[in-house]
């Protein structure tokens, strides 16, 4: 369905982890404190394989609590036992997938990003060589799947609409080019990666 980008033409694996921990090194992330807001983290999975960087996603089931069906990073809550954001984001994503932490290389954080149900997420951006056996749980996950990064650098695969929230109009990204509409934060995070790649 996508098929191969001259952006990501030859790229190594060497060449995409020193891309990405450059992106997640920004100095200036983007931190959010909103009282009542729970604090939650999300694991963005870029996948090495065949020479192009891909985005493991998540479709959630409906009987989550939050964002039932929609398109997702794993994550979900920090806990009182977690040692970090970084640990909750690998937790989750172990949780959810079975993604064994000792094969996601772990870079950095990107930006936090506030939601209008009540959510503080911190992406943790991941790069994982291959593609790690999945075991996905069935009462969160309902489907995982991959796109190719070059997918979110075509301008005919987004749309941008304007909404409120907390009393300021946001830009909320929409990519629907390919089998599931990604949007809301997943499609914002995504957009911060890309920025900070200067991808797009």
């Amino acid at each position: 369905m996508f098929g191969p980008s001259l952006l990501f033409w030859g790229m190594t694996y060497d060449h995409l982890h020193t891309l990405l921990t450059e992106a997640a090194s920004i100095p200036d992330r983007q931190t959010v404190s909103i009282r009542g807001f729970h604090h939650a983290a999300v694991l963005v999975p870029v996948i090495f394989r065949a020479e192009e960087p891909e985005l493991l996603l998540t479709r959630r089931t409906e009987e989550v609590e939050s964002h039932k069906g929609q398109v997702a990073f794993p994550g979900g809550m920090v806990e009182e036992g977690d040692r970090d954001i970084m640990h909750t984001a690998l937790r989750e994503a172990n949780e959810e997938l079975g993604i064994d932490a000792g094969v996601v290389d772990a870079l950095g954080l990107l930006d936090d990003h506030p939601t209008p149900t009540g959510f503080i997420i911190t992406p943790v951006l991941g790069l994982i060589h291959g593609m790690p056996p999945l075991h996905p749980n069935p009462e969160e996950v309902a489907e995982a799947f991959l796109l190719p990064l070059h997918f979110f650098t075509s301008p005919g695969n987004v749309r941008c609409e304007q909404r409120e929230f907390l009393g300021v109009t946001h830009d909320v990204w929409f990519y629907d080019g390919g089998p599931h509409i990604i949007w809301g934060a997943t499609a914002a995070i995504v957009r911060g990666l890309l920025r900070r790649m200067r991808w797009i």
